[in-house]
């Protein structure tokens, strides 16, 4: 069954379509039908795509004080801070409007690094927006983009757009699956690695450690102060929830600095550090100004420890 490509589905606030788009106009077009649709209806609307795309949009969409242009590349770098700092905040910037989003957080050449956490992005804009009025489309390069991404996406999005045609996605799984699916151990840090293990007692000589390592890497000293709040806030909760010692791992990459901190306690929330926590609420806030600092976050955890790794990039 062919569905208005405007029209959300009947009693639910969220819409969350995958557009497959197959060259430069046919990108254009499935965006234009979707973002003017949206200006008719006196909805906001914002553009997240990579940076290299949105020259293109501007031509074809022209300006409106109802559009919003913002580089994906660089806002959502960090796959896990697009919910929060992107969709999150424009929907809550438009409280009591319904608004639309094109946000496309996999492309081709982004690196494959961050693959993990964008496929986990897409299944939980389904649990974390669930009731919010908006509607959200996501494309892809179904020309470019491996045939898996391609079936991701159908796993991810509840509807599928090719060529105007909307279908419902025969693919569209659990979104708690699919997260689960992709927590996925890592690669083994490099021999080179740095490695202490530190107790609550020694928590500034493990940031004094990360600094020196961040210097000598090359990270700017308004990184290394960022890098350094961002790993106590992880290293002060692997010690402080299991009561126990955890690890601390450091190397440097062809990016930067990767910190890992692996410890006792066991992360349950999926959506911990992904949306805002209510302002009545004393917690919530240290993984969410992780995600915001550092330039990649990758977390896996097991029914016996949580690792969490931190990228910055020089």
């Amino acid at each position: 069954m062919t569905l208005e490509p405007d029209a959300p589905p009947e009693g639910v606030s969220l819409r969350h379509d995958a557009l497959f788009y197959y060259g430069d106009e046919d990108y254009v077009a499935g965006i234009r039908t979707f973002v003017e649709a949206g200006l008719a209806a006196d909805e906001p609307v914002l553009i997240a795509v990579p940076g290299a795309r949105l020259d293109l949009l501007r031509a074809a969409l022209g300006t409106s004080t109802e559009l919003r242009f913002v580089d994906m590349a660089r806002d959502g770098r960090n796959p896990a801070w697009i919910i929060p700092g992107v969709l999150h905040a424009f929907v809550a910037e438009h409280a009591h409007r319904r608004v639309r989003i094109v946000g496309e957080p996999i492309w081709p050449g982004r690196a494959a690094i961050a693959y993990p956490r964008c496929v986990q992005h897409e299944a939980l804009v389904n649990i974390a927006l669930s009731d919010r009025p908006v509607s959200i489309l996501c494309p892809y390069d179904a020309a470019r983009l491996d045939v898996d991404v391609i079936a991701d996406a159908a796993s991810t999005h509840p509807y599928l757009i090719r060529a105007g045609d909307r279908q419902s996605s025969a693919g569209y799984g659990s979104p708690e699956n699919v997260v689960d699916a992709f927590n996925r151990p890592f690669p083994e840090p490099p021999a080179s690695a740095s490695a202490l293990r530190f107790e609550a007692a020694g928590l500034a000589g493990m940031r004094a450690l990360v600094a020196a390592l961040a210097a000598e890497a090359g990270v700017p000293p308004d990184r290394i102060d960022d890098l350094r709040v961002a790993v106590n806030e992880i290293a002060t909760n692997a010690v402080v929830h299991s009561g126990r010692p955890a690890l601390l791992r450091v190397w440097s990459d062809d990016e930067g600095l990767v910190c890992e901190i692996t410890g006792s306690s066991v992360l349950t929330d999926r959506l911990a550090g992904r949306l805002p926590p209510s302002p009545t609420s004393d917690r919530g806030r240290g993984l969410l100004l992780v995600n915001y600092l550092c330039d990649l976050v990758q977390v896996h955890t097991d029914d016996q420890s949580t690792t969490v790794r931190l990228h910055m990039h020089r």
